[in-house]
């Protein structure tokens, strides 16, 4: 999730205070109090870090301070902001003073520390608990998914949810494969239980939907950044999986076989992005691209480990200001669990480093020193991430390719996972007393030619979908955008499918580097000259040729060949 940031409303260690109403105060010290608002971010960048690997870090802490110390000057920037943001007059302020006061105040009002390592370990039993408030709920949800999803147990051995994810591309035989799919059951059945109306997902649908309807969801957030309502969000998605129906054929195929079928690619190039090489590989190309992500600090935890966050996230440390004249730059760090390499790792490797590469550009003041709306953010970062499946790329970085047509389904087959997801997410959102199972094997039947299981909760994988319901929309409808966003950097930078070092400042410069100072809408608008569309998505889907079988023969480059090196969804 996220960006791929996660600052998930979990188990508040300190509880989100109501803010007061605005007084007559004067609005003379908002300098002053946008320097705490930087001191506050500081404070919780190092908290989460600090959380996220406790045996890492509670010892020695993090910049010289301890938890302990990080935390009471968390409280004491919040408690100062809860009480003066308010207080300040937006009469006789620019613009962009409003703006900067108005965004402060939302998101000092919407911070709550995460429980430790973002994954609160033995709390999946509560979810059974049928009087749960929805947080709690929630709560109890994403648990389920850091005790189970990263150990399903598979032929005697325990795997992480990516990993499983990455062999189903992989292993040859039906029956094993089948085997590893069901290895979810567990999760599916804590999450839904038996898929009666009294299940947690179907209780926890119901209240999230009750929820949608007094305040800004997260469809309707990424369908206004778009442009559009969320019925026409719903059109686009179903008319983006109507074109994937026709160009990638009409055999139907059993759920454990369709990441097998997308994966031709992977299985081609999987021994040429082993789990050693996922960061060099990494680096390499983000170098390329004018960005030296070893040189910039960006800080990695990407081993598997027991208690570890259930998903791949990318975040702030601390964030860049002026000091004395200077620039204090960013700090970020990468959390995924790879215990296995391939593209698809690769690629949401790549992914989460987009995010790293969008906070590292930003340079502005602090109270715009974020990165905008999450369809946004979470689109952009795949703009570099695609080309991991582009043969271009493949020649450069890996020293042969798979063919176009098998490169591009294992791309396209992944997205049209995440636009189904996005179709459910919306659509259960507005049917909350629907049965999940039924919506899911509908879409799945007829776009992605998956027979029907509706016994089977299989589209429980995701934990964005009962952690914040509605997020799936992010990734597919954000691909429009993603689309769009790389059709333009052809059009006036050029080709960056194998390296480009004028991307990185150019990318930057004209969408990056302002953060929050305007409007994400406004902000793409301007990049694209138009309002976003469909339309370059759809002709990317159209480059997907229908093949029934397509020969695993590799290209070697001519060029180059891999190199090796030290050195996420």
């Amino acid at each position: 999730m996220t960006p791929r940031v996660q600052r998930l409303p979990l188990w508040a260690l300190l509880g989100a205070a109501v803010l007061p109403a605005a007084s007559a105060a004067t609005a003379a010290d908002l300098a002053r109090l946008e320097n705490t608002y930087a001191d506050f971010n500081d404070a919780l960048g190092a908290v989460s870090l600090i959380d996220s690997d406790p045996a890492r870090y509670q010892a020695q802490g993090y910049d010289g301070r301890s938890r302990a110390q990080w935390l009471e000057l968390y409280a004491g920037d919040r408690s100062q902001l809860v009480e003066e943001l308010p207080a300040v007059t937006t009469s006789g302020l620019s613009a962009q003073d409003v703006r900067a006061t108005q965004l402060m105040r939302s998101a000092v009002a919407d911070s709550a520390l995460t429980p430790q390592s973002l994954a609160p370990v033995g709390h999946c039993v509560d979810s059974r608990g049928r009087e749960l408030p929805l947080p709690d709920l929630q709560a109890a949800l994403y648990a389920c998914f850091a005790e189970l999803a990263n150990d399903l147990k598979f032929e005697n051995r325990s795997v992480t949810r990516v990993a499983a994810f990455e062999m189903l591309t992989h292993v040859p035989e039906g029956a094993r494969r089948k085997a590893l799919f069901m290895a979810f059951l567990p999760l599916w059945q804590a999450l839904n239980a038996d898929g009666a109306p009294g299940s947690p997902y179907r209780r926890m649908i119901r209240m999230a939907a009750a929820a949608s309807k007094t305040r800004e969801s997260p469809i309707d957030a990424a369908a206004r950044t778009v442009g559009i309502s969320p019925a026409e969000a719903e059109r686009w998605l179903e008319r983006i999986l109507d074109t994937w129906r026709q160009v990638s054929g009409d055999a139907e195929l059993e759920p454990w076989d369709y990441r097998f079928q997308g994966g031709v690619a992977d299985r081609a190039l999987g021994d040429a992005a082993p789990r050693a090489r996922l960061q060099a590989l990494n680096q390499r190309y983000y170098q390329d691209l004018g960005l030296d992500l070893a040189a910039s600090g960006v800080i990695y935890d990407l081993d598997p480990r027991e208690g570890k966050a259930p998903l791949a996230y990318t975040d702030f440390v601390r964030r860049g200001r002026m000091e004395e004249g200077a620039w204090r730059p960013t700090r970020v760090r990468v959390l995924a669990s790879y215990e296995r390499g391939g593209l698809g790792p690769l690629n949401e490797l790549v992914h989460e480093n987009g995010h790293a590469a969008h906070m590292l550009a930003l340079r502005t003041r602090p109270a715009f020193m974020d990165l905008g709306e999450a369809i946004f953010y979470e689109a952009f970062a795949d703009v570099p991430a695609w080309n991991v499946y582009e043969p271009a790329w493949q020649r450069r970085y890996l020293g042969r390719s798979a063919p176009m047509s098998a490169s591009l389904r294992g791309l396209f087959s992944g997205v049209m996972l995440d636009v189904a997801w996005a179709l459910f997410d919306l659509r259960m959102l507005r049917q909350p007393d629907a049965d999940p199972n039924l919506v899911w094997t509908d879409i799945t039947h007829r776009y992605l030619h998956v027979k029907p299981h509706p016994e089977l909760a299989w589209w429980a994988v995701r934990v964005q979908l009962v952690a914040k319901p509605g997020y799936m929309l992010n990734y597919g409808l954000g691909a429009v955008i993603t689309a769009d966003i790389r059709e333009r950097i052809a059009q006036g930078l050029g080709s960056f499918e194998a390296g480009n070092p004028r991307w990185y400042a150019w990318i930057s410069r004209r969408l990056l580097s302002t953060g929050e100072t305007h409007e994400t809408a406004g902000l793409l608008r301007e990049f694209l000259g138009r309002p976003v569309s469909p339309d370059a998505l759809l002709a990317a889907l159209g480059r997907v040729a229908v093949r029934r079988s397509v020969p695993a023969r590799l290209h070697r480059s001519s060029m180059e060949p891999g190199r090796g090196g030290p050195l996420v969804r």
